[in-house]
């Protein structure tokens, strides 16, 4: 396994986000050089840390369906909009830049965020051909792309059914300025990637809301789509299962741990 730790450094005044990555090492004996799609983790934790039960363990399941997976534990309060924005555009670039190095399918880099993660992530699927992550370079599009997403129970809105603790970390000071702008199903275009999602239906800290819409915009769009709905479970339950089972038990919820299989059979049919 290839595991080691990659800073992340955006410019001389932004904080260093780090990158663990849990990738299949290769050998001619057992993998004759294949590339593999990438999944780029980034935990939620409310924009005010990075959820242990949302990295590691969802890493290990991933490498253990066949893929590359790299935690991102991108800058969080007090750091302010946009740090994790650019930290999670200079992933994606890095591991673009260095696909022959890590052995990665370059068409199958795929962000995955969990709540305030899957709000970055959206945030990034929304606007990652924009000028201040492509530099207006030659062939900058194409290395700034993700090629799919995956949202895990996101917060998407900033609005009636948004996680407001959420924003108001992101932004700090700047809140009363900026929130009208962080509704991420306000800003799904052509270029947003295709898009896996799973949510509880019970969810009582990230309304249910945030998941339907944010789908109903990618269906307007003409987004591919997946979207599951699980009747009862709970908020931030990374695998569903015991990997990922905090110290008194909370996380297992049996009837959600399936998510990972769909998410396999839908990272497949890419």
């Amino acid at each position: 396994m290839i595991h080691k730790k990659i800073s992340v450094k955006i410019g001389e005044h932004h904080p260093t986000a780090e990158i663990t990555t849990y990738m299949i090492g290769n050998s001619e004996e057992l993998y004759d050089g294949r590339l593999r799609p990438l999944i780029i983790i980034c935990p939620g934790g409310g924009y005010e840390m990075t959820s242990d039960r949302e990295a590691e363990g969802i890493a290990l399941k991933f490498m253990a369906m066949g893929y590359h997976a790299a935690v991102l534990r991108y800058s969080v309060k007090p750091a302010v909009y946009p740090t994790a924005l650019l930290q999670l555009a200079a992933t994606v670039k890095y591991f673009r830049e260095n696909s022959d190095k890590y052995y990665i399918d370059a068409d199958k880099i795929i962000i995955c965020g969990f709540s305030a993660g899957g709000h970055l992530v959206a945030s990034y699927g929304n606007s990652w051909n924009k000028a201040q992550f492509t530099n207006n370079r030659a062939n900058g599009n194409e290395v700034c792309r993700p090629n799919a997403q995956i949202l895990c129970y996101p917060v998407i809105s900033s609005g009636k059914y948004g996680h407001k603790e959420s924003i108001e970390n992101l932004l700090g000071d700047r809140f009363d300025e900026l929130n009208y702008k962080m509704s991420m199903e306000k800003y799904v275009n052509n270029d947003t990637p295709q898009t896996f999602i799973w949510h509880c239906f019970d969810d009582e800290t990230v309304p249910v809301e945030n998941s339907l819409m944010f789908a109903t915009a990618l269906r307007q769009h003409n987004i591919p789509t997946e979207l599951h709905v699980f009747a009862g479970g709970a908020h931030g339950i990374g695998t569903a299962g015991e990997l990922t089972m905090s110290s008194d038990g909370y996380g297992v919820v049996k009837e959600c741990e399936c998510w990972m299989d769909l998410a396999n059979a839908w990272i497949r049919n890419i």
